[in-house]
């Protein structure tokens, strides 16, 4: 008998690996993997224990409360507040910018501190809904200040001397003061 001259089927697999290769490193090289970065906040300097703490007395008139549970129900100035929190806006801005009109408003823009406590168990999305309204609050005043829209006071390069050094003048006379208290337990 005579055996058949025909090659069997194979498949050359050596290139197949150089191709998966090339393809793991190509996905490697292109994937960004996203990172959480978290909320930016300036804490305070660590207190120093041999330093004397000192007793800071501040005005009623001058601290605005926002208290929130573990419920998630908002307390402003000792007060339910069953609003949406877009609504809390005019009342920082009318509260930081009376300069003494009302009585019961801050002193000045100097003088007036929002004060923001939360529960343990309040919710991530109640604590960062009330500190944007806080922090657009303020930027409203700026822009309002520097003869800008919101949109143009946000998007301003502050590398600009000019702009910069109004800017900075402006947060002198308005300081940004939100005052974020450490949580109480839950119920407390």
């Amino acid at each position: 008998m005579k055996k058949s001259k025909r090659a069997s089927a194979e498949v050359n697999a050596g290139s197949m690996a150089d191709i998966a290769f090339l393809l793991l490193i190509f996905f490697l090289v292109t994937t960004t993997i996203a990172s959480d970065k978290g909320i930016l906040l300036l804490l305070p300097p660590k207190a120093d224990p041999n330093e004397e703490q000192i007793d800071v007395k501040i005005k009623d008139k001058n601290l605005f409360k926002i208290l929130v549970n573990s419920s998630d129900r908002v307390l402003v100035n000792g007060e339910p507040w069953t609003q949406p929190l877009e609504n809390l806006k005019p009342k920082v801005q009318e509260f930081v910018l009376n300069n003494g009109r009302k009585e019961d408003l801050s002193e000045s823009p100097k003088k007036a501190i929002v004060s923001f406590k939360t529960d343990r168990g309040t919710s991530y999305e109640k604590f960062i809904g009330i500190l944007d309204v806080l922090h657009l609050s303020y930027n409203e005043i700026y822009a309002k200040k520097m003869g800008m829209t919101l949109e143009e006071f946000n998007n301003f390069d502050r590398k600009d001397a000019d702009k910069k050094d109004k800017y900075d003048e402006i947060r002198k006379t308005i300081p940004k003061q939100i005052s974020i208290a450490e949580p109480s337990k839950i119920g407390n």
